[in-house]
């Protein structure tokens, strides 16, 4: 179908019913994107700077830590922009990158999740194979689907949302562009549309879900085998934190898509846990659940105290030399300017110790 679109921008309506909690909202949630913009990087610089994280687990933590970076990036700048007091207006073009990169890296948390979940499985179930299962060229694989499959699934919910006609009210009652609320706005009808995108949004995180269970499963039954206690314990701990990101993963991906009923309320809380808290909440995550991260960001903390008092240990010496330095100048000054001898033509002036002499 032909884009007939007149419309040239839309309208963030943002949070229903928050007038006049702009600036708390904005303090609150620049805090919980600041967080998110600090962990993750954190996470990845442990991950890298540690030669015993350089396993595939730690490969794929890496790439979520990535997209948790990168996904509160795509909303949360235009909501704290319009929160600060600014312009609710955003281009089309904008809106469009603001749908694919938001579905985009989305779906690949999701598919990394399903990822990780496999690793584990492969980690626990058959740990004799598994540098073999788990080869450079397979975890490079699976990283590089993970990206390809949620692209071709952001491409397709982005030409299914964008072919339609937009050509009268620009008001979207979200916070950024989403499906869901945009197709409301066409000028045609959007049964097929929204059925094609409940399906296509509903699909992929059951799939995911569906194959991470099947994983866990297996998992379980082999811990269970495990004889003693401290075994057991163990192979748990290493799934607890992951167990843990996916809970909160899924659970509103499922209460905003796959709803029967909308609340606009209810879903705009969703969404910032979702965009905002969640990225801020994976590095504690991961950081505070796993010994070997914790760890490793506990020698990088201490290597960079070290840095800094050696650091300012030597800017003090250094201050001190420059002053020691500047007496010692100020001094050889002062003794040549006592030597100085001035003739005027009335008189001799000899300022050395200070003494005035004139002619008889």
């Amino acid at each position: 179908m032909r884009n007939l679109s007149v419309v040239t921008q839309f309208i963030l309506m943002g949070i229903p019913h928050t007038e006049g909690l702009e600036t708390m909202l904005f303090v609150l949630f620049l805090s919980f994107y600041i967080f998110a913009l600090v962990g993750n990087p954190l996470i990845l610089l442990a991950i890298v700077s540690s030669t015993q994280l350089h396993t595939p687990m730690y490969f794929f933590l890496c790439q979520l830590s990535v997209c948790d970076i990168f996904f509160p990036s795509v909303t949360s700048p235009k909501m704290l922009f319009y929160l600060s007091g600014n312009s609710r207006a955003i281009s089309y073009a904008g809106c469009v990158c603001q749908l694919f990169f938001y579905h985009f890296l989305g779906c690949t948390e999701g598919f990394l999740y399903t990822v990780m979940a496999y690793d584990r499985f492969v980690a626990i179930c058959y740990p004799l194979r598994y540098q073999i299962i788990m080869s450079h060229r397979v975890c490079a694989i699976l990283a590089l689907g993970t990206l390809f499959s949620a692209c071709i699934q952001a491409m397709f919910l982005t030409t299914v949302t964008f072919q339609l006609p937009y050509c009268g009210p620009n008001e979207v009652a979200y916070s950024f562009c989403d499906m869901l609320v945009l197709l409301k706005l066409a000028c045609s009808d959007t049964s097929a549309q929204e059925m094609v995108g409940f399906i296509s949004v509903g699909l992929m995180p059951l799939s995911c879900f569906f194959l991470i269970l099947t994983s866990y499963s297996c998992i379980v039954y082999s811990i269970l085998k495990i004889r003693s206690a401290e075994g057991r314990h163990k192979a748990f701990s290493t799934c607890s934190a992951h167990l843990t990101a996916i809970l909160l993963y899924f659970m509103p991906v499922v209460l905003i898509y796959l709803r029967p009923t909308t609340s606009p309320c209810l879903d705009a809380a969703i969404q910032v846990f979702n965009n905002l808290v969640i990225p801020m909440l994976n590095p504690l995550i991961y950081s505070l659940r796993n010994k070997e991260v914790k760890g490793s960001l506990k020698k990088i903390l201490q290597k960079a105290l070290i840095l800094n008092v050696r650091r300012t240990h030597f800017i003090i010496m250094l201050l001190n030399t420059v002053h020691a330095h500047s007496h010692h100048a100020f001094s050889a000054h002062l003794s040549a300017f006592g030597s100085l001898t001035y003739v005027t033509n009335d008189n001799i002036l000899f300022a050395s110790h200070c003494y005035y002499f004139s002619p008889q």
